[in-house]
């Protein structure tokens, strides 16, 4: 069994070809998705995060939505920046998102990707240290994150406070117990998928690696998992980690699919350059079901990771993202041994 959820990056844009004008579009359709993506057996609703763009942002209002609006679907991100938070007003949010969900909080986290405006993390407040940069103050943002969704005591109480303390330092509130374990990173290279196994976080892997060696987009992303897999071991966490890899999939079982997404079925990877580095894109995967079974079976990423992230065209609407996420799980999935 493979957990198969959506990724939706939540564009929006004020255009008659758009079914999602604003970002009360975005955000409403959003919970609807996730509500009827449960109703047909999807597993997990994800959610991208960029600042500054016409697109989901800060992502707690909208999870702690969905989660009251479902029952058993993952509720997740895909991934919130780090450089922009605050770790312990996010712990706080963090918690009261996974009560709320029931505990179905599944977390990913990064130190971002390319941004709309120049260093915009400033403009929250955040500067990087002396002799350090962007990367290693999103990384230490995690760190202090991770140290306080654990449920320890650090905080010193106040020996005349407005309301009865328990005994000894204290923690944030409200505590989630087990969203430690749930917290994933975003990792765009084999080496930052090492030290993530080391941090004792989940991987999440996108369509695109911050690296080229020239083989294949989903054998360079099955040698990542590998290299995390064995870091995990090598840590000696005691728990079973996860990975996830996003696809765009795209099942071409009418005239509608076939008007949107017939063009795609030649795609191949990309290579080209983000934020002055090389970059290797995956392909998209659109064409009849059969023909997507033949190449899907191929994906050695997708063939080593436990969920499949599906990347939905968000401005469609609900309706046909649906449709699409169906197709998936009826047409495609079944004969991939997935379901």
């Amino acid at each position: 069994m493979k957990k198969i959820g959506f990724l939706s990056f939540g564009h929006w844009t004020p255009s008659p070809q758009s079914q999602t004008r604003s970002a009360a579009d975005a955000l409403l359709q959003s919970i609807d998705l996730a509500v009827a993506a449960e109703e047909i057996g999807v597993d997990g609703a994800y959610y991208r995060v960029h600042h500054f763009a016409r697109q989901l942002a800060s992502p707690f209002p909208l999870l702690a939505a969905v989660g009251a609006r479902t029952s058993r679907i993952e509720i997740g991100t895909g991934v919130i920046d780090m450089r922009y938070e605050n770790p312990l007003y996010m712990a706080e949010d963090a918690g009261a998102a996974d009560l709320i969900s029931g505990g179905r909080l599944e977390l990913g986290i990064s130190r971002g990707s390319p941004e709309q405006v120049v260093d915009g993390f400033r403009y929250f407040g955040y500067e990087p240290g002396e002799d350090n940069d962007h990367g290693a103050m999103a990384r230490d943002h995690a760190r202090v994150f991770l140290e306080v969704i654990q449920g320890k005591g650090f905080a010193e109480p106040n020996p005349r406070p407005m309301f009865p303390n328990p005994p000894g330092l204290l923690r944030i509130e409200p505590y989630s117990e087990g969203l430690r374990d749930r917290i994933w990173w975003g990792a765009g290279t084999r080496a930052t998928a090492e030290w993530t196994a080391e941090q004792g976080m989940n991987l999440m892997s996108s369509t695109l690696l911050t690296e080229d060696t020239g083989v294949p987009f989903h054998r360079l992303q099955a040698e990542q998992i590998q290299r995390f897999r064995d870091a995990w071991k090598a840590a000696g966490h005691e728990r079973e980690p996860r990975v996830s890899v996003s696809r765009s999939i795209f099942p071409v079982v009418n005239d509608m699919d076939r008007a949107y997404f017939g063009h795609e079925s030649s795609s191949q990877d990309q290579v080209g350059h983000i934020d002055g580095g090389i970059a290797r894109f995956g392909k998209s995967y659109a064409g009849e079901p059969d023909q997507l079974v033949r190449e899907l079976a191929e994906d050695e990423a997708i063939a080593a990771a436990d969920t499949l992230l599906l990347t939905v065209p968000n401005q469609l609407g609900v309706d046909y993202n649906v449709h699409l996420l169906d197709s998936v799980l009826r047409h495609v999935a079944p004969e991939l041994g997935w379901r």
